[in-house]
């Protein structure tokens, strides 16, 4: 009789998705995998290549329901000035009501860049890409709106905004309070100001 599955492959990869945004994907082994999921070891390998194939899928998995998508809506947003600052605000208030202090597993996932193979460094550098055009998107149309000043440099402003993302996420673990995350937040939409 043949293997059948007893699961869905994308509860698996949510619940997956979840214990390598708390432990990172080193310190996640499969079994936290099988914890996690309630799926013994034979039956994740039947349905997976292992825990990189895991890995891979839940990264995507997590752009695409979370940066993806909350990106579309905010290009949807009539002032791009307006778009970058509700951007900011949203990632200060998701930082801060984080009871685990999880950050973000793509720039998690990019704090770890180093250790990964080339499909997990290509999935993060698109993902960081993303994330750069939106902004870099956003300031060119402000621009032709008249709402984002015509000195503000796209491109290298863009990226400038990113790494406050990633300081947010980063430091918003713990190193950083509320007043000090609003702060960069604020700074971050002084730049496009």
């Amino acid at each position: 009789m043949p293997w059948e599955k007893s699961f869905k492959e994308s509860d698996v990869i949510e619940q997956a998705m979840e214990v390598f945004w708390e432990k990172g994907y080193a310190a996640t082994s499969i079994s936290d995998i099988t914890e996690a999921t309630g799926i013994k070891r034979g039956s994740l390998y039947n349905a997976f290549d292992g825990k990189h194939d895991i890995f891979v899928r839940a990264l995507l998995k997590y752009g695409g329901e979370r940066r993806t998508s909350k990106l579309r809506i905010l290009e949807t947003v009539d002032d791009p000035r307006e778009a970058i600052t509700m951007f900011f605000d949203s990632l200060v208030k998701a930082t801060l009501d984080d009871p685990d202090k999880k950050g973000c597993l793509l720039f998690n996932t990019a704090l770890e860049y180093s250790s990964h193979d080339d499909d997990v460094k290509q999935l993060v550098s698109e993902g960081i890409q993303e994330v750069v055009c939106f902004f870099e998107g956003r300031i060119k149309r402000g621009k032709e709106l008249g709402t984002i000043p015509d000195s503000v440099d796209a491109r290298p402003t863009a990226r400038a905004l990113v790494a406050l993302v990633v300081g947010i996420r980063v430091l918003g673990r713990g190193a950083f309070g509320k007043a000090a995350l609003q702060q960069v937040a604020r700074q971050a939409v002084e730049m496009v100001s």
